[in-house]
C-alpha cells in the first residue's frame, strides 16, 4: 500500500476518506478546515493513496482536542481501517508510521481513547492491546485512556478532572461535538431540528477552540451526548436514531408521528 500525507499544500485537491468525496459537501468541508487550521499545531494525517476509509491522524498531546493530560505524548485522533482495506495490515503501517514519527520527534509514547468494550468511533481495545498499549486511566460512562510508552519510567497520561466524571448541570439532551468529525457538520443540525419539531429538549454545544476542548466535560470531545446531567453515548446519531433514544426515556407521546429524522447514517 501507498501512502501520502495531507498537508496544507495538497488537501483541496486529496480525498480525506471520509464517506463523501464531494468538496462542496459540508462535511468535507468543515472537516478539511478543522485540519487546516491545526496543522500549525503538529497534526499529520496519512491516508492511502487508494481512496477509502484507511487513514490516521494525530497530534503533539498537548495541542489535543481532547481533556487529557499526556506532555510529551502523541494523541492518536483516529485511526481507521474498514471495508475491503481490512486484513491485510494497513493498521500496522499507519501505526508504524506515527510510532516512527513520534520517536523521530522524542516523544514518550503514543496515547489515544478506546473502550471496555468495542464502540463506533474509538479505538479497537483488542487492537491496542494486540500491538502493546495498556489502560492509564478510566472515565465514568466506560471510556478509557490508553497508551503506548516508548520507555521505562515514562508517565502515564490521564484524564483531566472536568472529565473523568463527565456531567453536566443542564436538564434534558445536551450535545458536545467538534468538527473533527465530519459527520457533525451535517447530522447535528439534523438532530437539533427532530429535537425541535418533536419537543424534545436539545441543546448542542460545539467546541470551538483547543482550550474548550482540554476544559470540556465531554470525555470524547468529537461527540459526546449527555441526558439529565448524565454522559451517554459517543456514538453519532441520525434524527431517527435520537427520536428512538428520547422515546427510551419516555419522552415522546406515544401517540405522536416523529418527524424530522433526516437520512440514515
Amino acid at each position: 500500500m501507498e501512502y501520502v500525507r495531507v498537508t496544507k499544500d495538497n488537501i483541496d485537491a486529496e480525498h480525506i476518506c471520509c464517506a463523501i468525496s464531494n468538496n462542496k459537501d459540508v462535511q468535507v468541508s468543515s472537516k478539511k478546515a478543522w485540519m487546516t487550521d491545526r496543522f500549525d499545531d503538529g497534526l499529520v494525517f496519512l491516508k492511502s493513496v487508494e481512496r477509502g476509509k484507511c487513514f490516521i491522524e494525530y497530534i503533539p498531546a498537548q495541542n489535543a482536542w481532547a481533556p487529557i493530560d499526556a506532555e510529551g505524548y502523541t494523541y492518536i485522533d483516529c485511526l481507521w481501517v474498514s471495508g475491503s482495506f481490512k486484513g491485510h495490515g494497513y493498521s500496522n503501517d499507519l501505526l508504524a508510521e506515527c510510532v516512527s514519527d513520534s520517536e523521530k520527534d522524542g516523544r514518550r509514547g503514543l496515547c489515544v481513547l478506546t473502550s471496555e468494550k468495542k464502540r463506533p468511533f474509538l479505538a479497537d481495545p483488542k487492537y491496542l492491546k494486540y500491538k502493546g498499549f495498556s489502560v492509564c486511566d478510566e472515565a465514568a460512562g466506560g471510556i478509557l485512556l490508553a497508551y503506548l510508552p516508548f520507555g521505562p519510567g515514562a508517565p502515564k497520561p490521564s484524564f483531566r478532572e472536568c472529565a473523568k466524571r463527565p456531567r453536566v448541570e443542564e436538564k434534558g439532551f445536551v450535545l458536545y461535538y467538534t468538527h473533527q468529525c465530519p459527520f457533525n457538520a451535517k447530522y447535528v443540525p439534523i438532530v437539533e431540528q427532530t429535537a425541535k419539531e418533536n419537543g424534545v429538549p436539545f441543546r448542542a454545544v460545539r467546541i470551538e477552540t483547543k482550550e474548550q476542548a482540554r476544559n470540556s466535560p465531554a470525555p470524547v470531545t468529537t461527540y459526546s451526548l449527555f441526558y439529565n446531567g448524565e454522559f451517554l453515548t459517543n456514538e453519532q446519531m441520525n434524527g431517527a436514531k435520537f427520536l428512538k433514544l428520547a422515546g427510551a426515556f419516555g419522552i415522546l407521546d406515544k401517540g405522536s408521528v416523529p418527524r424530522g429524522t433526516g437520512a440514515i447514517l
